[in-house]
């Protein structure tokens, strides 16, 4: 692990020392509230790992999207193999791409109750109040979309009050960005609320070969509009529309392993939502509560790439190969004669369609049972997905097609019970019926049923008034499924359901007259029927590639860990915040087969899984209303897949901000990655793609943020 990422380790664990040294004083805990949970809830009274990242963070790290604030929250990653982020790693567990094949998601999105799983690229940040990061499988409330846990975006809301705001940025790579929201009320029992933002970059890439700074770029409009209406005294209705049009360039991996690629045909990341949301929230009296979800949306998206990262002409020139855009030319230098390239691109076009209702009954003021000492909820969940692809490849004679339609139907409860005036202990139970029905033109068709349950049950006491002491023993679960590719044997067809038994103990305080806030937990996760995505290229005679891929179960996985969370106002104008995870994976008992023979992963660590994880900032009021913001971030190595031994490398980024903020106007300077450093997001290894080495097995990486630094300024009215 790097020096510098040590030094960072160092100073966290003196500022825990502090925090667990100093005295409780009895006063009321953070008021920061967790809306994923089946009642609204204070983060720190909450019995589970959750990381709440509110709007003054997201704006303090001036950021666009959900990639770019997720290493708020200890032990969570996320890989990206296309223009954003779009899938996520929590505690070690969560999908990194996907091709053909579809895939069961371990880590749900849910932005403003809308299931956005896989859809990453709509997880914009604009007039957002929070993301909620819920570690841990949640399997009561959320059930087969959240193995390892939950991310939770929440927008604001409509007010009584009028107000709104504009907001603009520029930064360098020809970035720049405009929005607005405007809220207030349009009747005396209905409110509204519209925001509407674009952002757009020509990204951090040039290809040398089109000539072109914008191939890998970002082009994104996300509007929303929310209505609050007031039926009566005891019945609220909302209602949410969500529109994401994202028409990002996906061009990020160069042969020559920098930010400058050769591709003459760059790919296409883009994606576009329709997405709506009713929800009930209404007291049938004072014993009983109902509370409704009805989502839909509609999405299509493209994913596609150059897959020769390159455009197959070649020539040699002083010994070097060069790459022209002109057939070879004998004028100029010696052919490569014997030189037999590839060109290809890859195309994947999908529909997704999604439907859910999710309707729960609680318990009132008066409703309690068990001589009125236990709140509870009983509810019923209804999912309907469907998910078509179209897949363009240069290789294949006609486009491949399928089709997947996915049902669920779930009935789950929980139990809320204090056995004690400070010791109460909650107990869920999911019971969730999952079927699958798949089919494609390659002739593979076949279908799942299966019965699935979960569950979690908590122990929590109070040791102060502002020290919160829990244990749980969670299980979670994630579908099977069948597998797509023609070759592989119909042994490996399909694959079985993973379970993930989960048991965690942690401690939440509030010290110092409520100036510092900590929460530790410590994690102990056994993986059963582990699905793992097995993956191998194929050199063809022409020297292109197929790969193969396939899930299979891994007989058993184990992750355990530490992560802990500080947020310190050391003066009235000096706040420190740290969050840092420790993380521990191994396989146990995996082998898979190849062509080249057996291949042997017995106690190797997991992908994308890093060891250490830190962020901390140091924010300060320097002025009335002139404030100064350093942050930093650090990740260990960790291995990019499950299917080869290729590693990123450890790094520390540094991010700044100086901000001036008056009543009804804000502008900002900032920057990200100040030091300019190379850090990688994604990674591939087992097979090669240059023709310079004779497509010798090589490592590829696809870099993160290069230094971006910006202003931006904000008029509210």
């Amino acid at each position: 692990m790097n020096t510098r990422l040590n030094t960072q380790l160092s100073l966290l664990l003196l500022a825990m020392t502090g925090a667990a040294c100093a005295s409780a004083n009895e006063v009321e805990l953070d008021t920061v509230v967790v809306e994923a949970d089946f009642r609204q809830t204070n983060v720190q009274q909450i019995p589970e790992a959750v990381t709440v990242v509110g709007s003054e963070q997201i704006d303090a790290r001036s950021a666009e999207h959900l990639e770019q604030v997720l290493s708020f929250a200890p032990n969570v990653n996320f890989a990206s193999g296309a223009s954003r982020g779009r899938y996520f790693q929590i505690r070690g567990i969560g999908e990194r791409s996907q091709f053909v094949d579809p895939v069961n998601p371990s880590v749900g999105l849910m932005i403003d109750g809308i299931d956005m799983t896989g859809l990453g690229g709509a997880a914009t940040l604009f007039d957002v109040q929070q993301v909620e990061i819920l570690r841990g499988p949640q399997g009561t409330r959320f059930g087969a979309n959240a193995l390892a846990g939950m991310i939770n975006i929440h927008s604001k809301e409509p007010t009584k009050e009028s107000e709104g705001y504009i907001k603009a940025r520029a930064g360098n790579y020809d970035s720049y960005g405009l929005g607005g929201a405007v809220s207030g009320s349009l009747a005396d029992n209905l409110q509204g609320r519209l925001a509407v933002q674009g952002f757009q970059s020509d990204g951090y890439i040039d290809n040398t070969y089109l000539n072109r700074d914008d191939t890998n770029k970002l082009d994104e409009i996300i509007a929303r509009g929310k209505l609050a209406y007031q039926l009566n005294e005891d019945t609220d209705l909302g209602l949410t529309y969500l529109y994401a049009d994202i028409d990002n360039g996906y061009d990020a991996f160069s042969l020559d392993k920098n930010r400058n690629t050769l591709s003459n045909q760059p790919g296409h990341d883009s994606q576009e939502t329709q997405a709506v949301a009713l929800t009930v929230d209404s007291r049938i009296n004072n014993e009983v509560q109902l509370q409704a979800e009805l989502t839909g949306s509609w999405n299509d998206s493209e994913y596609s790439y150059d897959e020769d990262w390159a455009y197959g002409e070649y020539i040699w020139l002083d010994d070097d190969p060069i790459y022209t855009p002109d057939p070879c030319d004998v004028s100029q230098g010696p052919c490569l004669a014997d030189f037999d390239g590839y060109s290809s691109f890859d195309q994947y076009l999908r529909d997704y369609q999604r439907t859910s209702a999710d309707i729960r009954l609680l318990s009132g003021p008066t409703g309690r049972v068990i001589n009125n000492s236990s709140d509870w909820v009983a509810g019923i969940y209804v999912m309907q997905r469907n998910e078509d692809l179209k897949r363009n490849y240069t290789y294949l004679s006609m486009p491949f097609t399928s089709a997947l339609d996915s049902q669920a139907v779930a009935f789950y409860g929980e139990l809320s019970s204090d056995i004690s005036l400070n010791t109460r202990i909650i107990s869920g139970l999911r019971f969730e019926h999952w079927t699958n029905d798949y089919q494609d033109n390659n002739g593979i068709n076949g279908n799942t049923a299966e019965s699935l349950i979960g569950g979690k049950i908590t122990i929590e006491t109070l040791l102060t008034p502002n020290q919160m002491l829990y244990g749980s023993l969670a299980r979670g679960y994630k579908a099977g499924g069948i597998n797509t590719d023609p070759d592989i044997s119909e042994d490996n067809r399909k694959f079985d359901t993973e379970f993930n038994n989960t048991v965690e103990v942690g401690l939440k305080s509030s010290l110092l007259n409520d100036e510092l806030t900590t929460r530790i937990a410590a994690f102990y996760i056994q993986r059963k029927n582990q699905q793992v995505k097995s993956s191998y290229a194929i050199q063809n005679d022409d020297n292109s590639l197929t790969f193969q891929d396939y899930l299979a179960n891994a007989a058993e996985g184990r992750n355990y860990g530490v992560e802990l969370e500080s947020d310190w106002n050391i003066t009235p104008s000096l706040n420190w915040a740290v969050s840092y995870g420790y993380l521990k994976t191994e396989f146990i008992d995996y082998q898979y087969q190849t062509d080249d023979g057996e291949v042997n992963k017995d106690g190797r660590a997991q992908a994308h899984a890093p060891e250490n994880s830190l962020a901390t900032s140091l924010t300060t009021q320097l002025l009335n209303g002139l404030s100064l913001r350093i942050e930093s971030e650090a990740k260990d190595t960790f291995y990019f897949s499950d299917s080869h031994d290729e590693k990123s490398t450890a790094y520390v980024l540094w991010h700044a901000r100086l901000a001036y903020d008056s009543n009804n106007y804000a502008v900002a300077l900032y920057g990200r990655n100040l030091t300019n450093r190379d850090y990688e997001v994604r990674g591939f290894g087992g097979f090669g793609n240059d023709p310079r080495n004779g497509y010798a097995s090589d490592r590829y990486v696809q870099y993160g943020e290069p230094r971006l630094v910006g202003i931006e300024g904000t008029y509210r009215f």
